[in-house]
């Protein structure tokens, strides 16, 4: 569907689709996309994506009209709970490159293409990156991706192997982050047309686009009818975010009424701003000092994001929970040996959040709830033995990858 607009989500000022664009030039706000939806309700309706294409691109009404730089991705399994009657996992593994953060890059490198741009580039500390570099090959585009030298060796492999141009910083991802936007702008001083453009996380409007996918396909996969709960790992935050845009862009078609799931953050003990923050009833979060957890895309001590996501808490009724790591090891042993699911460290953390919430009675045995899993534990192998060798012997030196994701 062609675009009618941005729409910075802070100030509310309108931005041109026609040209590419980073965030809101007033206030750095995270920029979204609006369509006339209006024009689509009551023509549009939900049963019109059966039979389509097994991909989020069944949803084409309501993403961007250009021609995809597609991998396959979306439309991933959503399997009901063998340990829990009324709960599902979104399995986000099975998506190309192992993660979720398939569908955010499908959409930014479909429309850096249709913007004729040449360079992308962006900082990471795991899938993001691999996500990147596999798109850009797709789509015949340079990937410039700049990560901590001890990132883990799955996600270095893939972007080297993708044909991404890899630097390896000695540092965190706030480190790469500022190193993408020094470059980025000595290269606008200079006058160079060329140059990179940056897809950083909420640095650019299409990723949520993609991610909101997940929200569609939660309502087709359950029969159009929402959930009382999901449960959303969050680092950056962008799914969450991307869902509840879904939510309100379903409602707006006619599709659903007013109701909505009631959205739930998971995040590390050791690396936890979003859960400090909504527990002190804070707007926006602090930059969390010492961030530590094998979970590495857990591990990013201030999302650019935050107040939308705080928000989503608040409009959502629903709330923030922690996970230690020897609890998240301990999920993700046992999704895999309950459930056939062998789950990346942060969608295990998905688990150790309900059974918290089923034990306080915020959430009851007949409540629908969809706990999603982001990705495959295979982009983690080296991570979780390392994680089992320290709990059977003591913690080895610790990782520090994390950092603030967002414009720098």
């Amino acid at each position: 569907m062609r675009i009618s607009y941005l729409e910075c989500t802070r100030c509310g000022e309108h931005l041109s689709a026609d040209r590419p664009q980073n965030v809101c030039p007033k206030d750095g706000g995270v920029l979204y996309v609006r369509y006339d939806l209006a024009r689509l309700k009551g023509k549009l309706r939900p049963e019109d994506s059966s039979g389509r294409v097994a991909s989020m691109w069944r949803y084409a009404e309501v993403l961007p009209d250009a021609t995809p730089v597609t991998l396959g991705e979306g439309f991933t399994p959503m399997l009901a709970s063998r340990e829990y009657s009324n709960v599902f996992i979104k399995d986000e593994g099975l998506n190309p490159t192992g993660s979720f953060k398939a569908r955010g890059m499908s959409a930014a490198v479909t429309m850096a293409r249709h913007y004729g741009l040449k360079k992308l580039a962006a900082p990471s500390a795991g899938n993001a990156g691999g996500a990147l570099a596999a798109y850009a090959a797709a789509a015949g585009i340079e990937a410039h991706i700049f990560m901590p030298k001890d990132v883990p060796l799955a996600n270095r492999m893939e972007c080297d192997y993708y044909g991404a141009h890899v630097t390896l910083v000695d540092g965190l991802i706030s480190d790469c982050g500022r190193l993408v936007a020094e470059r980025i702008n000595n290269e606008r001083l200079s006058g160079n047309n060329e140059g990179w453009f940056d897809v950083s996380t909420l640095k650019e409007p299409f990723r949520v686009e993609g991610k909101k996918t997940m929200g569609y396909e939660v309502g087709e996969q359950l029969g159009w009818k929402l959930p009382q709960g999901i449960i959303y790992p969050t680092g950056g935050g962008v799914g969450m975010i991307g869902m509840w845009k879904a939510f309100d862009e379903m409602e707006e078609l006619g599709w659903i009424g007013s109701e909505r799931p009631k959205m739930i953050t998971v995040q590390a003990a050791g690396c936890a701003p979003i859960v400090k923050a909504w527990e002190a009833g804070k707007s926006a979060s602090e930059m969390w000092v010492g961030a530590a957890t094998f979970a590495s895309g857990l591990r990013v001590p201030k999302a650019y994001g935050d107040y939308l996501i705080l928000d989503i808490l608040r409009k959502s009724q629903g709330t923030a929970v922690t996970a230690t790591d020897e609890e998240i090891l301990a999920a993700t042993r046992h999704w895999a040996s309950a459930e056939g699911v062998f789950a990346a460290p942060e969608g295990a953390a998905s688990l150790v959040a309900y059974r918290k919430l089923r034990a306080s009675g915020f959430f009851r045995a007949e409540d629908t709830i969809v706990l999603f899993n982001t990705g495959s534990a295979y982009k983690y192998l080296d991570m979780i033995e390392a994680q089992d060798r320290k709990a059977r012997s003591g913690p080895p030196t610790g990782r520090d990858i994390g950092g603030i994701i967002g414009p720098y």
